[in-house]
């Protein structure tokens, strides 16, 4: 099958550092290769993969002086719409941009949905475009849309030996890991970490938006307590250490997650997850089995207390059964081939792709 996937051009694919939807698009489409498809990449040009690259901007544009992203992304969307005919099956990775684009080949066109559907302004665009087909990364995710084209929920998956228990583990500490935010709420972890008497470890991302937040409700509580370490961004290299030698990860979120990649680099490493009920956690941790999934903070300092009963080969077990890049590739394919069926092809002449594309 010739599948194009479609990336944002905010990082790099797969991301340097934080960048999970990036990252995601990255194992699905080297996954897809591993698997026999002829698969070609829109992404920026700093990105690598064994599909065919076409590269779209010099670098990501995080790591560039561009104030805007959305021409760019224009621009990208274009050479999408001129090389269309000759794939079979778009995958679009890019929100929401593309779909006036894509309106005549919709039908062998799928979007896979990152981010919140739960925001006011969501409503009419997904009324407007109510047939494009979409794939959630959750059941939750889906519960604020109007009627639309769903063709199918996949849960993220990971390389299956990206991530691996360690053999022995010289940690214990509980981590925090992902984007210094308050929908992420560092504070309650910090409580959490205080309230239990343990070493908390935070690497995690300062987004520009987020710096007034870190300086005057986060960074405060760090300098406060002793117990508490903020050791900064980190990359795939170092979550193996960080998530494996530590004793729980702490998923302290208050909104509504549409997944929480996360949850499973933490379960691939054998560490138990102790996250809030919210959005898509009761879906990915197994409450008693690879986490504890909790509504207070007393109930998280309670789950604690208890991490020591959960069998951490167990939670790789689940691991491998739910959440590995391979699963989820299998699952797209099926998407694939379900859309292929079930549309009405029409007569197209193929855009030949050059030596350079």
């Amino acid at each position: 099958m010739k599948i194009a996937q479609v990336a944002p051009l905010m990082e790099s694919v797969p991301p340097q550092l934080y960048g999970g939807t990036e990252r995601i698009v990255s194992y699905i489409t080297e996954e897809l290769v591993a698997q026999g498809h002829d698969v070609t990449l829109f992404a920026s040009g700093d990105s690598t993969t064994r599909a065919r690259l076409v590269p779209c901007t010099a670098k990501a544009l995080r790591l560039s002086d561009v104030k805007d992203p959305v021409p760019y992304h224009l621009i990208m969307l274009d050479e999408v719409r001129r090389l269309a005919s000759s794939f079979d099956v778009l995958h679009f990775h890019v929100d929401m941009l593309h779909y006036p684009v894509i309106r005549d080949f919709a039908w062998r066109t799928v979007t896979t949905i990152h981010g919140r559907l739960d925001l006011p302004d969501m409503h009419p665009l997904y009324s407007a475009f109510s047939e494009m087909p979409l794939v959630s990364i959750s059941d939750n995710q889906r519960k604020p849309m109007p009627p639309v084209n769903w063709a199918g929920r996949i849960h993220h998956g990971l390389p299956q030996n990206l991530l691996r228990p360690l053999p022995s583990r010289s940690g214990d500490y509980l981590a925090f890991l992902g984007r210094i935010s308050p929908e992420k709420r560092p504070d309650r972890a910090i409580e959490i970490a205080a309230r239990s008497g343990r070493e908390l470890r935070i690497a995690a991302k300062i987004d520009k938006v987020d710096r007034d937040y870190w300086r005057e409700t986060i960074e405060p509580l760090v300098r406060r307590h002793g117990n508490v370490h903020y050791i900064g961004e980190i990359g795939d290299a170092e979550k193996a250490d960080f998530l494996g030698n530590a004793s729980a990860l702490l998923f302290p979120i208050d909104w509504a997650e549409p997944f929480g990649l996360v949850m499973i680099e933490a379960m691939a490493c054998g560490t138990p997850v102790i996250a809030w009920k919210c959005g898509s956690v009761p879906e990915v941790v197994d409450s008693g089995v690879t986490g504890f999934v909790v509504d207070s903070v007393e109930e998280a300092v309670s789950a604690v207390s208890l991490i020591g009963n959960l069998d951490r080969r167990r939670i790789r077990e689940v691991f491998d059964q739910r959440f590995t890049a391979g699963r989820m590739a299998r699952d797209y394919v099926a998407i694939y081939r379900g859309l292929l069926e079930g549309g009405e092809r029409l007569p197209q002449q193929p855009v030949e792709l050059s030596a350079a594309e």
